[in-house]
């Protein structure tokens, strides 16, 4: 052994600060995990629902005044989807920036590009005034926000889950994901406020660029909440304590990659529901024109309402039955749900606000139990890059492209298109649950 293990003198001193080390990480509590990640990730899907909604409600407009609305929306999708692509790639490249730096270092950088990409947009003159250049500067401002927001991951999650008592678990995975509903009641709120306080020639013009400015700021308050605590000294100790420090991506690939992507894909049903509960509808019903916009974005945050309420149960549910029994009966009721999608979305008004409703529970059962489900079975050591990397290829297989998938071919088919395609991810959802079961994995 070490000679730090030896008798000799100020060893009583050493153990007496080690022993306090180990009492402050004694003092870590649960529920002051959840609130650095329920703040850190709000702040990120408060970011990527601007520029969502912006897809639908601005874009078209100012950066594809050339073509049809369809095809303005399904360019605005297209530009998009490429966050999601290179989201992987941020992740792995800032893996290596806090293996060299530091947590706080990497976290700072990650979060300033975030930031400053998203209000970027905001400054961004329009295709009338540039003409493609504009579009060529929203394809890069968005590639920085994937790069951004891969790089974010700060390891809190996956500290949660490790400090969890076992019959708990389901109640604490979902704590996290609550920020999604929150991220999305705050964005379409804004939006909203915006949208009925301005004439659309002003809204068109400048109003629709504080929403941008307004992520920036939030960004750097969840900056400085995140830094608060990841890199004090306990939190550090807890996180080197339980091995969750970034491991190279060809290792972890070689001996947990299969972890990866059966994770991603066990997970497909409440990723590829996201957006088609969200982005989508708001687009459908805008260019059907069978609502106006300040009813469907009221709606839309009611739903959202309801997606928390559904969160929250999907934690209670989860420490009764398990957290993956959670996630596959609930991807089997989205299945209904899909079938459905033709009769609700297709019809009337109240039918298409059924439909929001029903889709934000369901998103919320689901997705609450959409990442502790799947990313407990890395190796510890595995579980800091793994949870980071399966969350990523999950938002790249199942939503990147969902609006513009759905959108474009529910116009051309109709809306049995954004069935089947949802009816897809929970097929994919099934099969690797099943598959986790035959390799004999654990709740």
């Amino acid at each position: 052994m070490s000679s730090t293990m030896q008798e000799g003198p100020g060893s009583n001193g050493s153990s007496t600060e080690e022993i306090s080390r180990i009492q402050a990480h004694a003092r870590l509590a649960p529920g002051e995990i959840a609130v650095g990640v329920v703040i850190g990730r709000t702040s990120e899907y408060f970011d990527f629902f601007v520029f969502g909604i912006a897809c639908v409600l601005v874009f078209p407009s100012v950066f594809f005044p050339f073509v049809s609305r369809l095809d303005g929306m399904l360019l605005a999708f297209v530009v998009f989807a490429p966050a999601f692509v290179v989201r992987p790639l941020g992740t792995m490249l800032f893996m290596n920036f806090q293996r060299r730096w530091g947590r706080g270092t990497k976290l700072t950088i990650s979060l300033f590009v975030l930031g400053i990409a998203t209000a970027g947009i905001a400054f961004l003159p329009g295709y009338a005034d540039i003409g493609g250049w504009s579009i060529t500067l929203l394809v890069l401002l968005r590639l920085l926000q994937g790069i951004g927001l891969g790089g974010s991951w700060d390891g809190l999650p996956s500290l949660l889950a490790l400090n969890t008592p076992p019959q708990r678990r389901g109640w604490y995975a979902m704590l996290g994901q609550l920020s999604a509903p929150i991220g999305f009641m705050i964005a379409g709120s804004l939006f909203l406020f915006l949208h009925t306080q301005l004439d659309n020639a002003d809204f068109i013009d400048w109003g629709w660029r504080y929403p941008f400015f307004v992520a920036f700021a939030i960004n750097v308050v969840a900056l400085f909440a995140r830094l608060r605590l990841v890199v004090t000294e306990e939190y550090t100790l807890a996180l080197e304590e339980r091995e969750l420090e970034p491991i190279g991506i060809v290792e972890m690939l070689r001996k947990q990659g299969y972890n990866i992507f059966i994770g991603a894909f066990a997970a497909l049903a409440s990723y590829a529901l996201f957006h088609l509960v969200t982005i989508f509808p708001l687009s459908w019903i805008v260019l059907g024109e069978t609502q106006s916009v300040t009813t469907v974005l009221v709606v839309q945050i009611v739903g959202a309402g309801v997606g928390i309420l559904g969160t929250i149960a999907s934690g209670l549910i989860a420490d009764r039955i398990g957290r993956r029994t959670t996630l596959g009966s609930v991807a089997v009721l989205i299945g209904v749900f899909a079938l459905l999608m033709p009769w609700l979305l297709g019809g009337g008004q109240a039918a298409q606000d059924a439909f929001i409703l029903i889709g934000f529970a369901l998103l919320g059962l689901s997705y609450g139990q959409a990442a502790g489900s799947v990313t407990s079975n890395f190796e510890t050591r595995f579980r800091y890059t793994g949870a980071a990397l399966t969350s990523d290829f999950a938002w790249l297989i199942g939503a990147a492209f969902a609006p513009l998938v759905a959108l474009g071919l529910s116009f051309r088919f109709g809306l049995i298109a954004a069935t089947l395609y949802l009816l897809s991810g929970v097929l994919c959802t099934l099969i690797a649950l099943r598959v986790y079961k035959a390799l004999g994995e654990h709740d």
